[in-house]
C-alpha cells in the first residue's frame, strides 16, 4: 500500500480486468513456489516505525510534508495523517554489525530526523496513540497531500455506505462516529520484518500469531484516545473499526473484515495469498502493464504488482509479504501488532523477544499451534489489547496465567534459545530481554506509565483533563529521549 497511485474513477472494467491480473499473478506465484525460485540462503530482518508530530505544545502538528522536505531522505515517508510520518530502516542479517550496530543506526536517524524537524517547528514522538489528538484533528483536512489516502478513503466508504461507527468501553467509554478513514491515522505502529523461505514460512507465520497477544500484553503503549481513557493497547480495536468497510448488515452475514487475525493455522504462504483473492474485494483496482506469466517464461522475475497491491490493503496483524530484492524474489512476514515506542531500547527489546520466540516455536518438535486453537490465540490479543500486561493469556500446558507469568517463566527462555541458534551469545542478549524480563517483574510498560502519570497529573488538580494528557505527553517526550526503557520511568 506504499505505492504512489493516481486520483480517478474505476469503472467495472477496471474491476473484471484486475480480478483476472490477480488471478493470473496467484498462478504465477503458485509456479514460483513449486520451482523453488525464492532468496532464503541470507535471511534479513527489517523494521519500519510511525511517529507522529507535535508541536512545541505537545499538540498535533498537520506539518509531515514540510518535515519530509526537512529531512531530505527516502528513507522517510508519509503515511495516513499530516500529522505522521514513517521511517523504513534498512533490512540487515539479525546478528550484522555486533550488539549496538542497530540501535545505533535507528537512534541516528531518529534524532537526524528530529533535529529537522525542529528547523519547521515540530518534533517528534513514538507513540502508540498521540494522547493530544481530539477528535477534531482527524477530519477531512488531515488526510496526507497523496493521492493513494483520498483514493482510498473513498473506496472504504464507497464499500460502506455509512459513516464509520468508532465505540469501545474502557475505565472511560467511547462512542463516535467518523466520516473520513483519518481516525486510523491515530494508530502509529512498530512492524517487525522477517524474511523466511517458503517452506518454512507457515511455521513462522503460525508462530507469529500465536504470540501476538504476548507481544501486545508485554508492550501495550496506547491508553487514550480523544481525551479518554481506553483500552491499554486502543490501538488494537481502534484500528479494527476505522478500516471496516462492513455495514452492519454485511457484518451479519459473516463477511470477513479487512484487518483481520485470520481463521486457522496455515500450511503454506499460498494460503493467505489465497484467502485475499478468495474473500476480499479489491478496494485500488490499478492494474500493472507487465505480464507476470511472460515475465517468469522470459527468465525474469515478476513484480506480481496486482497481488501485493491487494494484499496491501488487507490489515492482518501478521501479514504475508512478496517482494523482489536485488532481481531476488523473497517472502517474509511482516509482524504489525505492536505500537510504536516508547523508545529505541524498547523497540529493540521487543524485536529480540519476537525474533527469538519465533525461531524457538518453529524448532520445536511439538508446535504449539498443534496445541493451541487459532481462536485461543485471537482471544488472547484482545485480552492483552484490553488489559495490557495484566492480561491473563492461555498457553497449552500451563492453562489462563498472567503475562508476565507465562513470559517470565516459559517464554522468555524460549527466547533466549531462539536468539542462541540464531548466532547472538549471552553477552549480546542478556541486555535485549533484560529488559522485557524487567517489564514482566515490574509490571510496567508505556501504557502503565501513562495511566498512572496522567492519574497523578490530575490528582494534583492544578490541570483540567486536556492539560493533563499534554502535561504528559511533554513528559513523555522528555524521557523518550533519554532511551531508558519505560519501565524505569518515574511518576513523580
Amino acid at each position: 500500500m506504499g505505492r504512489d497511485v493516481p486520483a480517478l474513477v474505476f469503472t467495472r472494467e477496471d474491476r473484471r480486468r484486475y480480478r483476472i491480473k490477480m488471478q493470473e499473478c496467484l498462478e504465477v506465484f503458485a509456479q514460483m513456489l513449486r520451482e523453488s525460485r525464492f532468496e532464503s540462503e541470507r535471511p534479513q530482518v527489517g523494521l519500519e516505525i510511525e511517529l507522529n508530530l507535535v508541536d512545541a505544545e505537545a499538540e498535533p502538528a498537520m506539518r509531515n510534508t514540510d518535515v519530509l522536505e526537512a529531512i531530505a531522505d527516502p528513507a522517510w515517508s508519509t503515511e495516513l495523517g499530516r500529522f505522521n510520518l514513517e521511517i523504513n530502516v534498512p533490512p540487515r542479517r539479525l546478528t550484522q554489525g555486533g550488539p549496538d550496530a542497530w540501535e545505533s543506526e535507528i537512534r541516528a536517524a531518529l534524532n537526524h530526523a528530529e533535529e529537522r524537524a525542529g528547523t519547521v517547528g515540530t518534533r517528534l514522538i513514538m507513540i502508540g496513540i498521540l494522547p493530544t489528538l481530539r477528535q477534531e484533528n482527524v477530519g477531512a483536512s488531515s488526510l496526507s497531500e497523496n493521492a493513494r489516502y483520498r483514493l482510498l478513503n473513498d473506496q472504504v466508504f464507497a464499500a460502506r455506505g455509512e459513516d464509520l461507527h468508532i465505540e469501545m468501553d474502557g475505565v472511560d467509554r467511547l462512542r463516535t462516529y467518523a466520516d473520513t478513514i483519518t481516525p486510523e491515522a491515530a494508530c502509529t505502529s512498530t512492524q517487525f520484518h522477517l524474511q523466511v523461505s517458503p517452506d518454512e514460512f507457515a511455521a513462522y507465520w503460525n508462530a507469529a500469531q500465536a504470540i501476538a497477544g504476548v507481544q501486545v500484553a508485554l508492550a501495550a503503549n496506547s491508553p487514550f484516545l480523544f481525551g479518554k481513557e481506553l483500552w491499554h493497547e486502543t490501538r488494537i480495536p481502534l484500528f479494527e473499526q476505522t478500516t471496516d468497510t462492513r455495514p452492519q448488515e454485511i457484518k451479519a452475514q459473516g463477511v470477513r473484515p479487512r484487518v483481520w487475525f485470520g481463521e486457522r493455522w496455515i500450511t503454506s504462504v499460498f494460503d493467505l495469498f489465497e484467502e485475499n483473492l478468495r474473500y476480499f474485494p479489491a478496494l485500488l483496482p490499478l492494474c500493472d502493464e507487465q505480464d507476470p506469466r511472460e515475465t517468469l517464461a522470459g527468465g525474469d522475475v515478476p513484480e506480481l504488482a496486482e497481488l501485493t497491491l491487494h494484499n496491501g490493503t488487507i490489515y492482518r496483524w501478521n501479514r504475508p509479504v512478496y517482494a523482489v530484492a536485488h532481481d531476488r524474489p523473497h517472502v517474509r512476514v511482516e509482524n504489525r501488532c505492536l505500537p510504536a515506542g516508547p523508545t529505541v531500547a524498547d523497540t529493540l527489546a521487543n524485536g529480540a523477544f519476537y525474533y527469538g520466540l519465533t525461531r524457538a516455536l518453529v524448532e520445536e518438535e511439538r508446535p504449539v499451534w498443534s496445541r493451541m486453537s487459532f481462536r485461543t490465540a485471537e482471544d488472547n490479543l484482545h485480552s492483552a489489547a484490553r488489559h495490557g500486561i495484566e492480561a491473563r493469556l492461555y498457553w497449552p500446558g500451563m492453562g489462563e496465567v498472567t503475562a508476565p507469568e507465562l513470559v517470565l517463566r516459559r517464554l522468555l527462555p524460549l527466547a533466549h534459545r531462539g536468539l542462541e541458534l540464531s548466532g547472538m551469545d549471552a553477552a549480546w542478549r542478556e541486555p535485549l530481554l533484560g529488559v522485557i524480563e524487567q517489564r514482566c517483574v515490574t509490571g510496567r510498560n508505556g501504557a502503565v506509565w501513562q495511566k498512572e502519570m496522567f492519574h497523578r497529573i490530575t490528582a494534583s488538580g492544578h490541570a483540567g483533563r486536556h492539560e493533563a494528557l499534554r502535561r504528559m505527553t511533554q513528559l513523555y517526550i522528555d524521557y523518550m529521549h533519554l532511551n531508558a526503557p519505560a519501565h524505569t520511568w518515574p511518576v513523580e
